[in-house]
């Protein structure tokens, strides 16, 4: 055995040991451990989930089932080995009831196997490749699952007539999910398709973008990580795409809530798939967009925050069930959870532990002078087609 791979197990087995008996002994305080990117470029994505798990504490109590909640919100700067590192430390140190947050898919799949090891339930409310939820059975999602959003917008799109489509993705897990779903679903209505990677760390969409204008298709279909989309349309724009006659198309993540008004015109008309938008025509959703921005001094909630939110809505109604226990007998009580969100109707499968939810077809408009993603089209209750039977 190499010293490397001795030190390697060595840790594993002291981390194994650690749990008997600290990790399972019942509590008084249910604690959560929070681990999300509160700094660094993904920064948006934990402030809005954060809030909103901070939101659904505030409107439903601090207890649950007789026990104290409490929050423990960490800081992994979206870097994978730090998610992994503080992960360990909640479950060994704290002995968290569960764990939550990951803002990216290397950051849950870093920490996935330490669930398993330790049983300990870890709800995802942000990451959406849909490979995450097979990398450990405590797994639970409460985002979505981009299968589900890229696939049935890949149909819509060519039942639009249009036929030669260029994707341009972040070259990670999620950016090659909504590649090869919509690719897929897209060709097989007829279409034609160009594929384009952008790195997804200091990412600069000009040359794509140019090679996109030289392909001359009806359309380019854009997917980055929640926040970006501000930095891609901006070259967008100073490229001279949108004088192109080339139709601008998108998963929700482009024209993210939080950032739309920052965007700016140029947004206008662009269409995208997603299943949020805080312009959600539902008594539920309005309740909550009000109450999100009162709590954050008028930062309006986005798709992560919904997911914060229904998140800790799992959890609580889990707990529910299990008198407050964790492990396996929470993660059996999440599976098959079904409420309306602020999203609309939603589930939990209890087949695969993942989200069934609504998909809409939104515009980019201004209502009140401000942008908002207007939907006009709703495919109900999309399972992840990736795991389909």
């Amino acid at each position: 055995m190499t010293r490397r791979a001795f030190i390697k197990t060595g840790a594993a087995a002291g981390f194994a040991l650690s749990l008997i008996g600290g990790g399972a002994l019942a509590q008084d305080t249910i604690k959560i451990g929070l681990i999300l990117p509160m700094t660094g470029p993904f920064t948006s994505t934990g402030k809005q989930i954060a809030a909103a798990a901070n939101l659904y504490m505030a409107q439903n109590g601090a207890t649950v089932a007789g026990k104290k909640v409490e929050i423990i919100l960490k800081d992994d700067t979206g870097v994978a080995d730090v998610t992994r590192r503080i992960a360990q430390e909640l479950i060994v140190n704290d002995k968290v009831t569960a764990i939550a947050g990951f803002g990216l898919t290397p950051l849950a799949l870093a920490t996935a196997p330490l669930a398993t090891q330790a049983k300990t339930p870890m709800v995802v409310m942000a990451a959406a490749t849909g490979i995450i939820t097979e990398r450990s059975p405590f797994i639970v999602r409460t985002s979505q699952v981009v299968p589900q959003i890229a696939g049935p917008f890949g149909e819509w799109v060519a039942k639009q007539g249009m036929k030669k489509v260029v994707t341009i993705v972040s070259d990670y897990g999620p950016g090659h999910d909504v590649e090869k779903w919509f690719t897929d679903r897209f060709k097989a209505n007829g279409g034609e398709v160009v594929n384009l990677r952008v790195p997804l760390q200091n990412p600069d969409f000009s040359p794509f973008l140019q090679a996109a204008a030289d392909f001359k298709p009806d359309a380019l279909l854009v997917f980055v990580p929640s926040g970006v989309g501000t930095q891609f349309m901006k070259q967008f724009v100073e490229r001279g795409l949108d004088k192109s006659g080339i139709k601008l198309i998108g998963t929700g993540d482009v024209t993210d809530d939080d950032i739309l008004n920052t965007i700016g015109d140029v947004a206008l008309g662009l269409v995208t798939a997603h299943h949020y938008s805080a312009s959600h025509d539902s008594p539920e959703n309005k309740a909550f967009v009000e109450a999100f921005k009162k709590a954050t001094g008028g930062l309006r909630p986005n798709f992560m925050g919904v997911a914060g939110y229904d998140g800790m809505h799992a959890l609580y109604e889990g707990l529910k069930k299990t008198n407050g226990a964790g492990g396996e007998a929470l993660v059996n009580a999440m599976k098959g959870l079904a409420w309306t969100s602020p999203r609309g109707p939603m589930s939990i499968d209890p087949d695969t532990r993942d989200i069934i939810q609504n998909v809409y077809i939104r515009k980019v408009e201004r209502v009140n002078g401000e942008l908002y993603n207007m939907e006009f089209a709703t495919i109900p209750n999309v399972k992840d087609p990736s795991k389909a039977k």
